[in-house]
């Protein structure tokens, strides 16, 4: 087992740079008999591998699994570096605590470490510690005191042996959050302690996050070892937090009170015995958050001063959460709730204070705690809802204006899916039978999962096997049968185990994590259905055309294009990512056409323009028979346009663009060529790093590039460097939580955070041209010294890897770029315009946000001025500009670009011989007097009826 002891700390060390540290930490295991020569060999792979950087000023260099035969013992070394070593990416170590183990006992060290980690200021007191002893205190932290609650009380449970009281055990403090998924197995290895009465002890010090204890009784005496099994106390150890509570707990066996454990009827008399939180019966309030971000520091702050005003305890507590109440006046146990808007928080006071505190601290958090908050939605409070019942359905013969997501025209019958809500009893028949309808349920759910595997083609399946591990995730289980145990039923149980699952998921703040919460909820769904005996409601065999509320990436990536005929929503905007999913599968779609539509009788008619925007309901047949027309004529141009997608993109009048291909993966890129593609306009490297599970290193990245590079075949290539932060995080990557991450630390900021990333990516892309033409650049860019930080780089590295056709530009996503254009088009090579950001911005609009989505518009006049002060800039250097953003394959968009003398348009494969096709049909001077023209408008919509016009 690994602790700290200040015999295993060397004080006052140097070292000249990170190796010469390692060095020194080898030296001193092996001198001491930990491991044997050419451990550093380990240590060194290990930092390879990825920084061992701690925070605050740590680091703990450890060895790989080949290296595991070499420790002789289990042990550790500190090294104090008051000088500091420099480790990387801008991070400076005092401390590097070397690690020799066989297995994963270092993760006990990390656990040990937690409680200093979040001290303020750690690194700097690490620095100018002058003793061990004063270094040690410092590691060690204040000590954290152990979690015995009411939710950590579970009586008369129906267990049939020893071994499932454990597994009990140990759930409740996995659900408290005092330790993770490996206790369990921890546990089982432990040896139990009988304490007399009955009662045993059981306790692991592995897999835990902070100390707990649990306590749990049968619901019939058992017997365990030939001795009465009454009750079972399951520690999670950190520490000496325990100490107290033992010595209680021996005070009552010697005075022979053990039955008040074993017998009691509530968690109320055991607590009172043992001394842990009682649950107090003090008035509350309940009150709905309606911060925007929710309780994040500053309205945490305020209602923590506000709360001390009071002389008394006042506790908060959220309502659809497992945690424990927290004091208000404690701003880091506010914080640790993470509640977000929408969520019900319960004040607690006792009752001296109650009547005075409790209506003030209502009214500020009601009030925004000094924070400008909307109201919220209606459907958070139990009235009724005023405006939907205003709401009433589209009348035959109608046209609904919405925005146009995904060119085409289709017809069909609505088939609509929209939520329905499920109501089902909250307690059970009894444990056995609900654990039954559970077990067929998802047996059922199974059987459809596996079926639609089958008739899905392998992308689309894929999907559905994730979601068949889901149902057979044994963490999911277990917390639904804790929950059938305590008599609720099936569907409860089942129900309140997958929201919580689905907001963990959200909680960490990660996009790709994010779809995982709603793959959750759509099998959560599917068992509630099953459960209940609702039918789904089956989709026509003919095409139809899908009306939803929203429609995520899943949901369209699910769609049978033969089946599907198009798509129309109530929210979301052109850019949002469903449109783009729906315009990559080649699905007519328009977005953003209100709440009346999901009202509509389903098999209601429906003609959509998903180039217009435009949505007719039960359309008469004149009306039907032109659309369907135009319909054939658009195919007949589109076969007409494919038949000619390898000739150059030239208007009528001889003005050449360049039409280059989108990717974010460099497989596949042969299939791009044949599309059209004269380049590769815009490759997304950071799909490329999603796709292992760590940091892609050198070699890894270069076979990538040079995958691409060897199937265009000497056509350009233009690479956007790393591009994550804001949506986009990595899940080894780990980026602190900000309020609003689209205007933190993200694309080429974040990249000039972690230098040697930066550098390794392109050391690899170097590497990897040869002497074919490459193009790099810069994402976010929005201060002329993030590219010249980034260019130096670049430059550096030149030297070193000759190139011989290289440019090197930025994207023009951030308006700050726009503006100054003339700056920065004396430096760069070229300009890249990614329109769905720069729209995004300019018009303050997120564009995933449910209601102003539909009006992030790239064809804003606003948006096309910055367009074209950055093209005019480019020009006067004779530099070139291309555009990658998804207004470049929006066909009203097109000619307008080409106006602004846009010299290259970048898009998806599946847009180029269309795109193409319409530069041919263009005459560039009438474009250019469209784009003048585009440019006085007043809003998007006029635009795009001036585009009509002409």
């Amino acid at each position: 087992m690994l602790e700290l002891a200040k015999e295993q700390i060397a004080m006052g060390q140097k070292a000249a740079d990170k190796a010469q540290a390692l060095r020194l930490l080898a030296d001193r295991l092996v001198a001491d008999g930990l491991v044997a020569e050419g451990y550093l060999e380990g240590l060194q792979a290990r930092e390879a591998q990825g920084s061992t950087f701690l925070g605050q000023g740590i680091a703990i260099p450890h060895g790989t699994p080949q290296t595991r035969d070499l420790v002789f013992a289990t042990g550790v070394r500190l090294l104090q570096f008051p000088e500091g070593v420099d480790w990387g990416d801008g991070q400076r170590v005092y401390l590097a605590i070397g690690i020799a183990a066989r297995s994963d006992e270092h993760l006990r060290l990390l656990q040990l470490l937690t409680r200093a980690l979040g001290e303020t200021d750690l690194a700097e007191a690490l620095r100018r510690a002058s003793s061990a002893e004063a270094l040690l205190k410092l590691l060690q932290g204040a000590p954290q005191a152990l979690a015995l609650d009411a939710q950590l009380v579970s009586l008369n449970l129906a267990a049939e042996d020893f071994d499932e009281l454990a597994w009990r055990g140990s759930r409740l403090l996995q659900r408290a959050g005092c330790v993770d998924n490996g206790f369990a197995a921890a546990l089982q290895q432990a040896e139990p302690l009988p304490l007399g009465e009955g009662l045993w002890w059981l306790h692991s010090e592995r897999q835990v996050l902070q100390p707990g204890l649990a306590f749990i009784t049968p619901q019939q005496p058992l017997r365990y070892r030939e001795q009465p099994l009454n009750g079972l106390f399951c520690l999670a150890s950190l520490g000496a937090a325990h100490q107290a509570l033992l010595e209680r707990l021996c005070e009552v066996l010697i005075e022979g009170r053990g039955q008040m454990l074993y017998q009691a009827t509530s968690s109320r008399a055991v607590l009172e015995v043992l001394g842990g939180e009682v649950p107090a019966d003090w008035p509350s309030v309940r009150v709905v958050l309606a911060n925007p971000h929710g309780l994040h520091a500053r309205p945490a702050k305020a209602l923590a001063q506000l709360a001390k005003g009071f002389e008394g305890e006042i506790r908060v507590r959220l309502l659809d959460s497992a945690q424990p109440a927290v004091s208000v006046k404690s701003l880091s146990k506010l914080l640790s709730l993470g509640a977000r808007r929408g969520q019900a928080l319960e004040l607690i006071a006792e009752p001296g204070i109650a009547a005075d505190a409790l209506p003030v601290l209502l009214a500020a958090i009601e009030q925004g705690l000094g924070e400008e908050v909307e109201p919220l939605p209606k459907c958070v409070v139990p009235e009724p809802m005023v405006e939907a019942d205003a709401l009433q359905p589209p009348l035959a013969g109608s046209h609904i204006q919405g925005v146009g997501a995904a060119p085409g025209i289709a017809a069909g019958p609505a088939h609509l899916c929209v939520e329905r809500d499920i109501d089902y009893p909250l307690r059970g028949e009894s444990p056995a039978q609900e654990r039954v309808k559970l077990r067929q349920a998802l047996e059922a759910v199974n059987a459809e999962l596996q079926a639609l595997v089958q008739r899905s083609e392998k992308a689309i399946g894929e999907i559905f096997v994730t979601h068949q591990e889901m149902l057979a995730d044994p963490a999911l289980t277990d917390d639904v049968e804790l929950r059938l145990a305590q008599g609720e039923s099936a569907a409860a149980a089942w129900m309140a185990v997958i929201e919580a699952a689905a907001r963990q998921q959200e909680a960490l703040h990660d996009a790709l994590l994010a779809e995982r919460a709603a793959d959750l909820r759509d099998i959560g769904r599917r068992v509630l259905a099953q459960l209940c005996g609702v039918q789904t409601q089956e989709a026509p065999e003919q095409p139809y055309v899908l009306v939803m509320a929203e429609v995520g990436p899943s949901d369209v990536a699910r769609l049978d294009p033969a089946r599907v005929a198009g798509i129309v929503t109530a929210h979301g905007g052109a850019t949002a990512h469903s449109a783009i999913v729906a315009r990559a599968l080649g699905i007519p779609a328009v977005v953003g056409v209100g709440e009346s539509i999901l009202l509509l009788a389903p098999g209601t008619a429906l003609l959509l323009d998903g180039q217009r925007g435009l949505v007719s309901v039960a359309p008469g047949a004149d009306e039907l028979q032109r659309a369907l027309a135009e319909r054939d004529l658009r195919e007949q141009r589109l076969q007409a346009a494919w038949a000619s997608r390898h000739e150059p993109a030239v208007t009528r009048d001889g003005h050449a663009v360049e039409v280059f291909a989108n990717i974010g993966e460099s497989t596949g890129i042969d299939k791009v060529v044949d599309q059209g593609a004269e380049g590769v306009g815009l490759l997304r490297t950071e799909l490329i790093f999603m796709a292992h599970p760590q940091a892609p290193d050198v070699a890894t990245q270069e076979a990538e590039y040079r995958r691409v590079l060897d199937g265009l075949q000497g056509r350009p290539l233009v690479v956007r460097t790393l591009d994550v932060g804001g949506d986009k995080p990595l899940p080894y990557w780990p980026i602190a939580a900000e309020e609003n991450p689209f205007l933190g630390v993200r694309g080429v900021r974040l990249t000039l955070q972690r230098p040697q990333v930066m550098e390794e990516q392109l050391r690899a892309l170097l590497r990897a041209a040869d002497q074919r033409p490459l193009r790099i650049m810069f994402p976010m860019v929005g201060q002329i010294h993030e590219w010249r930080e980034a260019r130096a780089m670049v430059e550096r590295l030149r030297e070193e890897i000759p190139v011989a056709d290289l440019q090197v530009g930025i994207m023009v996503e951030v308006p700050s770029a726009a503006l100054l254009a003339a700056q920065l088009a004396r430096e760069v090579d070229f300009f890249s315009i990614g329109t769905n950001d720069l729209t995004q911005y300019t018009l303050a609009i997120d564009r995933g946000h449910p209601s102003l989505s539909a009006q992030a518009d790239g064809l804003h006049p606003a948006v096309l001025s910055l367009i074209d002060m950055t093209v005019r800039a480019a020009h006067a250097e004779g530099k070139w500009v291309g555009v990658c953003g998804e207004l470049a394959a929006d066909p009203q968009a097109v000619a307008v670009l080409l106006g602004l003398d846009v010299d290259e348009l970048s898009v998806a494969a599946r847009s180029i011989a269309e795109v193409k096709a319409l530069v041919r049909q263009a005459d560039h001077q009438t474009a250019r007097a469209l784009a003048r023209e585009a440019l006085q408008q007043d809003s998007a919509a006029a635009v795009r009826a001036l585009v009509e016009r002409y």
